[in-house]
């Protein structure tokens, strides 16, 4: 037919620059300006330039605020249809692109093959001024801004500006509030993938990373990696009081509350102050309720991951912290240090009022009741209240009929250890008159 341009499967058209092949002269035109410095098309608004009249298009939307393609899901829009298709998966998840190394997947067949490299373990793009090697040309151009400052992607609301377009296009949600990842275990959302799968170990208490030095755990290969920083000598963060070594500078500010006694947080509900935000953010789960670390295995929550990590070592009995003294084993490196007083002799917390010396803190602040005569503990079936919390669990048994601790010689049940302790003192008399 006249007037209709054919095309043949054969590629006739071939770049002698790169080599790529093209279907018709006029692709392989627009191609080539790819490899010239050449941006005739400029924006009349900012002055930017560009290679192609339709990225000079595209770039026009950004002022004017126009997005015709909209996502016929959740109807979001955009300023071109690429943007469309890539934001789709987020409904669907696919991932068509697979690795016939690892299965890892992939929404672009540009991220396989950057990935495949990996496999290879090349690194053949070098910066020429640090020297340092990468896997693909383009992560080598991101590398170089680091030398040269240049941050060409720019947010149209704040003007702040990236190095990479990605980066942008997360910037960007905290303008619009986007959050499109969702935990499906509590439904918290999330602007980046990357951080689902970090907020994950909150309700798992997973610790898969482990200092070798110390046998610190930590849920984050870059939280071991800050944490490493502690065991070396060029550790720049030191605490001019006590010469203590940390890995961030927001560390060290915090760990000198210790010493002042400074703490700027305060709860609105009690009046408790705190030292650090995310301490008074934890209290605030006493008043709220909240307990979103969950066990795998028993289903138990929990308000902080410290305290699930305790708790699995009841599913798992582990003991892996000994006393060199006298070999006995705890389940956490908190009751080793407790124990050892035992052998130390060592008493370091003082009562201000009475000069009564204590192994413990907390044994301190349950023995201050007795000077204050305060009783902060109350039963909620008969409203009776006491100095320590421990004291308002032994008594609910009360009201419940428990009898938890039983005699390991002739099975009786009792409502606390006191009584059972009692109780034996019957089983050796019984002994002594035999």
């Amino acid at each position: 037919m006249e007037g209709k341009m054919i095309l043949t499967e054969e590629p006739i058209h071939h770049c002698e620059i790169c080599s790529k092949n093209f279907l018709s002269s006029w692709h392989l035109n627009k191609h080539k300006q790819s490899h010239t410095d050449a941006k005739p098309h400029h924006c009349g608004v900012c002055g930017k330039s560009f290679t192609f009249n339709c990225n000079l298009r595209k770039h026009k939307m950004i002022h004017t605020g126009e997005k015709p393609f909209s996502c016929e899901i959740c109807g979001k829009v955009f300023t071109n249809k690429g943007d469309v298709s890539r934001h789709k998966v987020v409904h669907t998840g696919e991932r068509p692109f697979k690795c016939e190394i690892c299965s890892k997947k992939f929404l672009r067949n540009w991220q396989l093959n950057a990935h495949k490299v990996a496999h290879m373990r090349q690194k053949p793009y070098r910066c020429e001024i640090c020297d340092n090697t990468f896997m693909s040309n383009t992560n080598l151009k991101k590398h170089k801004m680091i030398h040269t400052g240049e941050k060409p992607f720019t947010c149209e609301v704040c003007g702040k500006a990236f190095i990479s377009n990605s980066n942008l296009r997360i910037h960007r949600m905290v303008h619009t509030g986007e959050r499109p990842f969702n935990c499906e275990i509590c439904g918290k959302a999330f602007p980046r993938r990357g951080q689902i799968t970090r907020h994950k170990v909150v309700h798992t208490g997973d610790k898969p990373y482990q200092c070798i030095i110390c046998n610190k755990r930590f849920s984050s290969n870059s939280s071991l990696a800050i944490h490493k920083i502690i065991h070396t000598e060029d550790s720049q963060f030191r605490c001019d009081v006590c010469g203590k070594a940390f890995s961030r500078k927001s560390d060290v500010t915090r760990h000198k509350m210790v010493h002042t006694g400074e703490k700027p947080y305060h709860c609105e509900t009690c009046g408790k102050t705190f030292s650090c935000k995310g301490n008074l953010r934890k209290h605030q789960m006493v008043h709220t309720g909240e307990k979103p670390y969950h066990c795998d295995i028993c289903g138990k929550t929990f308000a902080s991951n410290g305290h699930l990590t305790k708790h699995k070592v009841v599913h798992t009995g582990e003991k892996p912290y000994h006393c060199a003294v006298c070999g006995k084993s705890f389940s956490q490196s908190g009751y080793l240090r407790l124990h050892k007083v035992i052998h130390t002799g060592e008493k370091p917390f003082d009562c201000d009022i009475c000069d009564k010396t204590f192994a413990r803190k907390s044994e301190v602040i349950s023995h201050k009741v007795i000077h204050s005569g305060e009783r902060p503990f109350q039963c909620d079936i008969c409203g009776k209240t006491f100095a320590r919390k421990n004291t308002v669990r032994i008594h609910k048994v009360v009201h419940t009929g428990e009898k938890p601790f039983d005699c390991d010689i002739c099975g009786k049940a009792f409502s606390n250890k006191g009584l059972v302790t009692k109780h034996k003192l019957i089983h050796t008399k019984q002994k002594s008159l035999l």
